[in-house]
């Protein structure tokens, strides 16, 4: 009886020792680039949707379904990962573990008015140096600085 006590959060502990992967929501507009960001459930933190890997979905596919189901958005993913960052993933049962993060670019072209986790979590456009400053991640912060970078029209 105590080993299928244990087994969820053994295998919870397990899971939460690995990679995941997250979508960088992105569009263009005349003001330039604008970050969609999404809050926890439970923490209500700014953050991109991410997930743990999905069988038979490649990292990207699973970062824009991800995506979807966080913030009901879809669009071009791209294939490469920008990046990644860590963090410190908090269990339900108290315990934090480290998680690595790999980062896709998605460039929104939908975004549904509901969505799996609309009620569960609040989902905001903001421009790219904003988003930085939003999220606690410095790794995650840095990345949306490059990307927004990467983006931002040239001036000569």
């Amino acid at each position: 009886m105590r080993a299928s006590a244990t087994a969820p959060r053994l295998a919870a502990a397990k899971k939460a020792t690995g990679t995941q992967y997250a979508a960088l929501p992105y569009r263009v507009t005349e003001a330039g680039v604008e970050i969609l960001l999404i809050t926890t459930r439970r923490t209500r933190r700014w953050i991109v949707p991410k997930g743990w890997p999905i069988e038979g979905l490649t990292p990207a596919a699973t970062a824009a379904r991800e995506a979807l189901e966080e913030a009901g958005i879809s669009g071009e993913v791209d294939t490469d990962a920008l990046g990644s960052f860590s963090y410190l993933k908090e269990l339900r049962s108290g315990l934090s573990v480290p998680c690595r993060v790999d980062v896709f670019p998605l460039k929104v072209t939908r975004q549904r008015k509901t969505w799996a986790e609309k009620e569960a979590r609040e989902a905001r456009w903001l421009p790219a140096t904003e988003a930085a400053k939003a999220v606690m991640e410095p790794g995650l912060k840095r990345l949306i600085i490059k990307f927004g970078a990467r983006l931002a029209p040239k001036t000569h």
